[in-house]
């Protein structure tokens, strides 16, 4: 198997995972202002939640989108943002945003959000995809929900 994510059923997973979750809610429902009082809500330690906190996440089968956070590193050249973009469309993914930095040492941080809830392949599919780009010379997922 290649394939770096898996769906599995909270039963067999250990009970803390669904806390780490829990604690995430808290904080993006702005019921707890800092993570030491979500971890201490939900009955975990702050590494147990910096641990997993981007690693696990909830299915919402209520919700028709899912958005995923990418970061990539380019060469600074020509076309190798619109090469990036295209191949991105081509999986038929919708960019949400872009946020490119100044090229330094020939080299441009790109940070997009995109909306997956389309995508016709995997994750690592798609990153795989982003990194044949002769321009990519990284690419990795931050964040999925």
């Amino acid at each position: 198997m290649n394939n770096d994510y898996l769906i599995v059923h909270k039963k067999i997973l250990p009970e803390y995972l669904e806390k780490v979750i829990q604690a995430r809610e808290l904080l993006e429902r702005h019921e707890c202002a800092t993570i030491t009082e979500a971890v201490q809500r939900t009955g975990i330690s702050r590494n147990t939640y910096y641990k997993y906190k981007d690693y696990v996440y909830a299915e919402n089968s209520g919700t028709a989108r899912r958005n995923a956070v990418i970061s990539v590193i380019l060469k600074d050249e020509k076309g190798s943002l619109s090469s990036l973009i295209n191949e991105i469309t081509r999986m038929h993914i919708s960019i949400l945003t872009i946020s490119q930095a100044i090229p330094i040492s020939g080299r441009a941080n790109v940070l997009m959000s995109l909306d997956i809830s389309a995508m016709e392949c995997t994750m690592d599919e798609l990153l795989a995809a982003m990194k044949t780009i002769p321009s990519v010379r990284k690419a990795h997922l931050d964040a999925m929900e």
